[in-house]
């Protein structure tokens, strides 16, 4: 696991195209959430719309498109 300290749009791009392939491959949203913290990512469910962060230091890394969140 790393930490995203810069916010890059390259590293963003391929860390949702993970996020993206993941959510393919999971059957429910909560599976998705438990695949996702074993890569050392989460999800923060916000007013704005879900957010992907690093764990455990709840880092933000990007917003998470709306499709994905369904």
């Amino acid at each position: 696991m790393s930490i995203i300290i810069n916010q890059d749009r390259f590293v963003a791009a391929h860390v949702l195209e993970l996020v993206s392939r993941e959510r393919k491959l999971a059957l429910s949203r909560r599976e998705w959430k438990h695949r996702l913290a074993g890569m050392g990512y989460g999800i923060c469910e916000t007013d704005h719309g879900d957010v992907l962060e690093t764990l455990p230091h709840r880092v933000p890394v990007c917003s998470l498109p709306a499709e994905l969140c369904a």
